[in-house]
């Protein structure tokens, strides 16, 4: 090699080349690898999101001493609304429903209906901004949602 003279700067056509060389390389391995973790991420966070449910279902239930759901939603009914969900047809003081609550006081007119996963009415008081309970953080979610009788949740669609 020759030593540069002086005021001559920067880099030999050979070096330019090696460098853009080793980009293509990066760029070859790199991008397919990308394109298949992009749907990845959807399918995870609907099988949380599911799973999230379930669980919710579950607590609420316990919490209530349910063994079966009065009045499910059913497969072709499925929703993402969850202060209707899983059975938001349970009306406060029906024989055999939602008669009382798990202290064992009765519900009145004026309760909240139905054992649903937001904004529940898990006490049986007079003040309906009292003993309202979320086991879900949000009244909506992105995918839509049935329930058997036993509780076990069923994911209709996705929402991706």
């Amino acid at each position: 090699m020759r030593l540069p003279k002086r005021g001559e700067k920067g880099f030999t056509l050979i070096e330019l080349l090696i460098v853009v060389a080793i980009l293509g390389v990066l760029a070859a391995v790199v991008i397919p690898n990308v394109g298949r973790f992009m749907g990845a991420g959807q399918e995870e966070s609907a099988a949380t999101e599911l799973a999230d449910i379930q669980t919710a279902v579950t607590a609420m239930m316990t919490d209530n001493e349910l063994s079966l759901l009065p009045h499910p939603v059913v497969e072709g009914s499925a929703t993402d609304n969850m202060g209707a969900f899983p059975d938001a047809t349970s009306a406060c003081t029906t024989v055999g429903e939602k008669v009382t609550d798990p202290d064992g006081t009765p519900y009145e007119a004026g309760d909240k209906d139905g054992f649903i996963l937001f904004q529940h009415d898990i006490t049986a008081d007079n003040d309906a901004t009292i003993g309202l309970v979320n086991y879900v953080n949000t009244g909506t979610t992105t995918g839509t949602y049935w329930v058997d009788a036993d509780g076990t949740v069923h994911q209709a669609t996705t929402g991706y």
